[in-house]
């Protein structure tokens, strides 16, 4: 159109201020617990006295302790020494390498979920392990390690629930988030330290193709640029959030490049003796959720909770009649990344911004600091299968 043929549309927006137009609404009350000025986190978990414990896995910046211990103050401290935060490459199975998860057990103790792949690197053995922290001592009590038929060279352990129930000791359940390999489940007898992979690359495990889920986060599409040329979903990682329900009968998990909730019996995971396809013939689709989501957490009352990166959310399903309901949605909650509900009735959630890294914005870091730990009263309370 050129410049003589255009309109003055000025008399339209006369004596309307900007500032009075209609914005996007606000749900919920967040409140700031913590400010990360360095490195960027994922994981959360509270014990049952309130201490709070943090993780940051070593995605590219400088970090100086995988996991800490906020204090008060917002102190960071290593936890639970700074020795065992220090990685010696010449034995990996005897220092955090980087951590990606870390979860208060329904007994108090502190487990850490160890992905042993700094950057995503490929595994070995030793690198990938789950510890568990006695939190009155602040001794690591336990330490299993994944032999290489379990976490795999593509590994990518993401989080972790627990069913002190079920064997001698009780179980963990581990999701495989893989960007470059096979996805699944991994159970884990904590009495034995024995480990096996269950739903290897079953469809519910795995994310979805370009063709079928376009990820928007923040009004773009959520891509990733390879290194061939291709482009293909940021959100390419699968099996990554991770609940079990109240009576610990079912697992629910999700595909980070899948807007859909998927379920499975745990007793078909904790059983060695029944075969793949059993196990996945307990697999249930849950529903299309209305965004994708990384952290998944449950409540006693049978409710899961969902982040929703692509809405800058927080939704629950109710278990009363089965419908999802926004709990908080709020444009300071950038990528939240994972929940973790407290004995005090508050569910607290990471705000990341792990989209605007600069692997998904053509080389450009478009973070912007400090990363953030919310929280928002819910009353409730987490499950405790022990």
């Amino acid at each position: 159109m050129s410049t003589s043929n255009r309109k003055d549309l000025s008399s339209f927006t006369k004596g309307i201020p900007a500032q009075e137009l209609p914005v996007d609404e606000s749900i919920g009350s967040l409140e700031p617990v913590a400010f990360f000025n360095d490195a960027m986190p994922t994981g959360v978990t509270v014990s049952h006295s309130g201490r709070i414990f943090v993780n940051f896995p070593k995605w590219g910046d400088d970090v100086k302790f995988t996991v800490v211990e906020l204090r008060e103050g917002g102190k960071m401290v290593a936890y639970p020494n700074e020795l065992l935060n220090k990685a010696n490459e010449s034995d990996l199975a005897s220092s955090l390498v980087s951590v990606q998860s870390v979860v208060v057990d329904p007994v108090d103790r502190l487990w850490i979920l160890d992905t042993g792949s700094p950057l995503f690197k490929p595994t070995e053995y030793g690198g990938p392990k789950l510890l568990c922290v006695d939190l009155n001592t602040n001794n690591v009590t336990k330490k299993i390690l994944f032999p290489q038929s379990v976490a795999l060279p593509t590994t990518y352990l993401n989080d972790v629930r627990f069913d002190l129930r079920r064997g001698r000791e009780g179980m963990a359940f581990i999701t495989d988030s893989s960007q470059n390999g096979p996805n699944g489940i991994i159970t884990v007898d904590l009495a034995s330290g024995e480990s096996w992979r269950r739903l290897n690359d079953h469809p519910s495990t795995i994310p979805e193709e370009l063709q079928t889920f376009l990820p928007i986060v923040e009004g773009r599409p959520f891509l990733q640029q390879q290194p061939d040329g291709s482009i293909k979903h940021g959100s390419s990682m699968g099996a990554d959030g991770i609940a079990i329900n109240a009576d610990g009968s079912r697992l629910y998990y999700c595909p980070l490049g899948s807007r859909r909730l998927y379920s499975v019996a745990t007793s078909s995971l904790a059983s060695r003796e029944i075969d793949e396809q059993d196990v996945a013939d307990t697999v249930k689709d849950e529903g299309d959720r209305g965004g994708a989501s990384d952290g998944l957490e449950s409540d006693s009352e049978g409710n899961i909770y969902s982040t929703n990166y692509e809405h800058n959310a927080i939704i629950c399903r109710r278990n009363s009649d089965m419908l999802w309901e926004t709990i908080v949605h709020d444009s300071r909650l950038l990528w939240p990344d994972t929940l973790s509900l407290a004995m005090d009735g508050y569910l607290y959630v990471t705000a990341n911004q792990l989209h605007r890294q600069a692997r998904y914005n053509k080389g450009r870091d478009l973070r912007r600091k400090p990363y953030t730990l919310f929280r928002i009263r819910v009353d409730a309370q987490p499950v405790l299968l022990r």
